[in-house]
C-alpha cells in the first residue's frame, strides 16, 4: 500500500489583528494554562464578548442579548441594523413597577424577572411570556398590563404563542393546554396523559437523534392559528434505565425511557385538533408502514389546510414527504431512498405559488431541488461535489435562493446564493473560514457572524449581495495574542482507497525540525461529523495548543466517513463500525511516520463519545498506539439507543456479527496500549454501563488500566471544576506515556 504525501499543507490565513502567532516574537508571550482556559475563578476570556443570540426584529432591527460584566442577567436591546445604535427593547423600570403592583409578585422577584432576556415573546414581539411559581404570566409591552394566565400547583412547559398571539399553549402533566389571552380561560386539548403516555412532547430518544437535543415541545401551530397538530409518544413498552446519584446520603436515582437496539420504540401517532377544543383527529399512518415508523418532522402548509409530516421506516432506509387533510386522510408527495440509510434534511420551503424547495442526498451530497405541489420534481437547483448546509429562504420577487454550503472548502462554511432555475451561482462571504449567516424577513440584509481556527467570532452585517455595511463587533482585541501559540496548518492525505481526508497539526511553537516529537491524536470518527474546521474551537482548540506548547505535536485527522464530503462518504460504515475508521486513521498514522520530526512510537489517541468508541476500538484492534484516552464511551452497540445505531447498523437481529465485531468489548483481550477510560456516573445518553463492561471484560483478561469516573455528571460533565480536573488527568496520562520532555533526534532516532 502507498500513502500519499501532503497534497496541500497550509498555514491558515490571519484575518484579523494578531490572532495567528507562528513564533513568538518576544519574550513577554505567555505559556496557556489549566486554569487560564477551564477554571471558573481565573479562566482568561479569549473568545470576546461578541453578541450572541441575535434576532431580527424586523427588516430594519434586531434584538441582542447584551450581558454586562456585573449583570446578573442579560438585557435586550433592539439595535438599528444600518447605524448600529441601540436601546433597550423594553423599559425595565415599567416592567418592575408593573409586576411589583401584581398581587402575589414581590419587589425583588419583579426586578429579576424585568431584567431577564429568557421570556417567551409573541410572533409581533408586542408581548413576553414569563414563568412565575409554576404558572405562566403575560406582559404587554404596549399597555404595560399584566395578566396572570394559569392557577395550577402544576408546572407548564414548553409554552408557545399562537401565530396571533391571541392563545398560549403549553404542556400540564403529560396533556397539551391551551388558553385564552384575553380573557385568561384553558381548556384541554388531551386528557390521557400519563407517565408513559405524552402528548406534545418528546420522549428521551425522540429529542436526542430526531428533533434535537433540548427541543421537547412536540406540537405546531396551524399558521392561522385554528389548529394544533401533535404528536402522542406512548413509551409503555420502551424499558427503562436507572442513573444513581451517589453523593446524597441516601442515594437518589432516575428512571429515563431508553429504547436499546433491538427494544421497542416510543409508539407514535400524529394528531390534529382544533386550538378551541373538541376531538383528536388521527392522521393515517399505518398505510405506510405498520411497524414502529419513526415521524421525523412535522410543519402546515401556508394555507394551513394541510398537514406536511416526514415518516420513515424504523431501520430508516426511506423517508416519505406526506400531506394530510384535517380528517386526517394523508397523500404520499415522494419518497427518498439511497444505498444505505436516509437522514431526514429538514422541512419543505413552501413558495407562493404552492410548489416547494426540498433537500435531498439522493446523489450522495445534499442538494436542492424544486418540486410541484402534487410532488412532481421541476428542476435540481444545485449540485455538484460539495453539499448545502443550511437553507435560509427565497427572495420570490428577485428570484433569489439564500443558503450556506461548502462549495469552496469542505472545513468552511459560506454563505451562497443562486437563481432558483440553478443559474448565477453566487458566494457572497468573503474571508476563508465558518460563516453563520441570519437573514432578515425580506432577505435585504443578513447577520454574518465569522470566525476561523485562529480567531474568535466576530459580526457584521451585510447587504443581501454580500457587501460590508455595518462591524457590530469585530472581536478583535482578545489575550490571545500575548500568548505563545502556534500557527495550525491544514493538510491533506490520500487513505488507500484514494479518498482525500482532511487533517489538521499543531506543532510546538517552538519546533524543531531536527527532533522527534510525540504525537496526540484527537478523534471523533462518526459519521458525517468533522473536527478538522477551520472555525474558532474554544477551549478545545486553547487545551490543543497547551499540549503543543508542552512538546507535542496535536494531529486531528478526519478518517473517509467523517470527513463531511457528502452523505456518499459515510456509506461505506453501514453495518460496520470502527474498521473502515479505523484503517483510515491507520494510514493517517502512515502518513506521520513518513515525517523527519515525527516518533511513532509515542502516539496517543484521545476522544469522546464516539471518539471514545474509536479509541476503545483502536486499542484493542491496532498496536499504533502507545495510550488512549477513551471518554464517554460506546463499547456495546447493542447498549446504545435505537434509532441513532439502527440507522447506521439496523437492528441487532438482522446484524448480529456486525453489532459484536464493532463493540470493543468483546475485544478486550487484545488491548494494546495505556488506557484510560472517563464517564460521567450519571450519563444519560452513553450510559456509564458501557464503560464498566469494558473495564470488567479487560479485568477479566489481566489488562492493566487507568479509570476516572465523575459523580452526577452527565454525557457532557458540565461543571467547570470538573471541566478543569479531566484536562489536568488528560494532560498528566499524555505527559506520562509520551514523554515529550525526551528529546529524540532525527539522526538518532530508531529505524521505523
Amino acid at each position: 500500500m502507498t500513502i500519499h504525501r501532503v497534497l496541500r499543507g497550509v498555514a491558515i490565513g490571519c484575518f484579523g489583528i494578531l490572532f495567528c502567532v507562528a513564533h513568538p516574537t518576544s519574550g513577554q508571550q505567555r505559556d496557556l494554562t489549566i486554569d487560564g482556559i477551564f477554571d471558573a475563578r481565573h479562566r482568561v476570556d479569549f473568545d470576546g464578548t461578541p453578541p450572541r443570540g441575535l434576532v431580527w426584529l424586523d427588516d430594519d432591527h434586531y434584538l441582542e442579548r447584551a450581558t454586562g460584566p456585573d449583570a446578573q442577567d442579560a438585557q435586550l436591546f433592539v439595535v438599528d441594523a444600518a447605524t448600529g445604535r441601540r436601546e433597550p427593547f423594553l423599559d425595565a423600570g415599567l416592567m418592575e413597577a408593573a409586576l411589583s403592583a401584581f398581587p402575589g409578585i414581590g419587589a425583588d422577584d419583579a426586578s429579576q424577572l424585568a431584567r431577564r432576556s429568557t421570556h417567551l415573546m409573541d410572533p409581533a414581539r408586542m408581548a413576553v411570556l414569563f414563568e412565575f411559581t409554576n404558572d405562566l404570566y403575560h406582559y404587554d409591552l404596549g399597555t404595560g398590563r399584566v395578566s396572570r394566565l394559569t392557577r395550577s400547583p402544576k408546572p407548564e412547559e414548553h409554552a408557545s404563542f399562537s401565530p396571533d398571539g391571541r392563545f398560549v399553549a403549553f404542556i400540564r402533566d403529560h396533556d397539551l393546554f391551551v388558553v385564552d389571552v384575553d380573557h385568561r380561560r384553558e381548556h384541554p386539548l388531551t386528557s390521557n396523559g400519563n407517565d408513559a403516555i405524552r402528548n406534545g412532547f418528546l420522549d428521551w430518544v425522540y429529542q436526542e437523534e430526531i428533533f434535537g437535543r433540548g427541543n421537547f415541545r412536540a406540537y405546531w401551530w396551524s399558521p392561522d392559528s385554528t389548529r394544533i397538530a401533535y404528536l402522542q409518544l406512548d413509551d409503555s413498552d420502551v424499558p427503562s434505565y436507572t442513573l444513581v446519584d451517589h453523593i446524597p446520603d441516601h442515594p437518589e436515582v432516575e428512571d429515563w425511557d431508553y429504547p436499546k437496539a433491538g427494544d421497542p420504540n416510543p409508539a407514535v401517532r400524529l394528531g390534529i385538533v382544533r386550538s378551541s377544543g373538541g376531538e383528536t383527529t388521527w392522521v393515517d399512518i399505518e398505510r405506510y408502514t405498520p411497524r414502529q415508523p419513526l415521524i421525523v418532522d412535522v410543519g402546515w402548509s401556508p394555507d394551513s389546510r394541510q398537514v406536511v409530516f416526514q415518516i420513515q421506516d424504523r431501520e430508516q432506509t426511506w423517508l416519505d414527504l406526506n400531506v394530510a387533510t384535517w380528517t386526517g386522510e394523508t397523500t404520499r408527495l415522494l419518497r427518498e431512498t439511497t444505498e444505505a440509510w436516509v437522514n431526514a434534511n429538514g422541512p419543505p420551503t413552501w413558495l407562493d405559488d404552492g410548489t416547494f424547495l426540498w433537500q435531498s442526498e439522493r446523489t450522495g451530497w445534499k442538494h436542492l431541488y424544486h418540486y410541484g405541489a402534487h410532488g412532481d420534481l421541476v428542476r435540481q437547483i444545485t449540485d455538484g461535489p460539495w453539499e448545502l448546509r443550511q437553507l435560509h429562504g427565497v427572495d420570490e420577487a428577485s428570484e433569489w435562493v439564500y443558503f450556506s454550503g461548502t462549495e469552496r472548502s469542505h472545513i468552511g462554511a459560506d454563505v451562497y446564493r443562486v437563481r432558483l432555475d440553478g443559474s448565477a451561482l453566487t458566494r457572497l462571504s468573503e474571508s476563508p473560514g465558518t460563516h453563520r449567516a441570519q437573514f432578515n424577513p425580506s432577505f435585504t440584509r443578513y447577520i454574518d457572524t465569522w470566525s476561523d481556527i485562529n480567531s474568535p467570532s466576530s459580526v457584521r452585517i451585510h447587504a443581501a449581495d454580500g457587501t460590508e455595511r455595518l462591524v457590530v463587533d469585530a472581536n478583535q482585541d482578545t489575550p490571545l495574542r500575548d500568548y505563545r501559540v502556534a500557527t495550525p496548518e491544514f493538510i491533506q492525505v490520500t487513505n488507500r482507497d484514494g479518498f482525500v481526508m482532511e487533517a489538521m497539526m499543531i506543532k510546538p511553537p517552538d519546533f524543531d525540525p531536527t527532533r522527534r516529537y510525540p504525537v496526540y491524536q484527537h478523534v471523533y470518527g462518526g459519521p458525517h461529523t468533522q473536527r478538522v474546521r477551520n472555525a474558532w474551537s474554544g477551549s478545545t482548540y486553547l487545551f490543543w495548543q497547551l499540549l503543543a506548547q508542552r512538546g507535542v505535536i496535536v494531529w486531528v485527522l478526519d478518517n473517509s466517513t467523517a470527513s463531511g464530503k457528502g452523505a456518499v462518504s459515510t456509506w461505506p460504515v453501514y453495518q460496520n463500525f470502527g474498521e473502515l475508521e479505523l484503517r483510515d486513521i491507520e494510514d493517517g498514522i502512515a502518513w506521520l511516520g513518513e515525517q523527519p520530526y515525527v516518533d511513532v512510537d509515542r502516539i496517543g489517541i484521545e476522544g469522546w463519545s464516539y471518539g471514545g468508541f474509536m479509541v476503545s476500538y483502536a486499542l484493542t484492534h491496532s498496536q499504533s498506539f502507545t495510550m488512549g484516552i477513551a471518554g464517554g464511551s460506546v463499547t456495546d452497540w447493542r447498549n446504545y439507543d435505537t434509532i441513532y445505531t439502527e440507522r447506521y447498523m439496523r437492528m441487532p437481529q438482522n446484524n448480529q456479527e456486525g453489532y459484536r465485531r464493532s463493540s470493543p468489548r468483546f475485544a478486550a483481550a487484545d488491548l494494546n496500549g495505556a488506557l484510560l477510560l472517563m464517564h460521567g456516573s450519571m450519563d444519560e445518553n452513553v450510559h456509564m454501563q458501557h464503560t464498566l463492561q469494558f473495564a470488567y471484560e479487560l479485568q477479566k483478561a489481566g489488562k492493566a488500566f487507568d479509570m476516572m469516573i465523575y459523580p452526577r455528571s452527565r454525557h457532557r460533565l458540565g461543571d467547570p471544576d470538573l471541566e478543569k480536573h479531566r484536562h489536568i488527568k488528560i494532560l498528566d496520562f499524555v505527559m506520562r506515556h509520551l514523554r515529550p520532555d525526551s528529546v529524540v533526534r532525527a539522526s538518532t532516532s530508531a529505524s521505523r
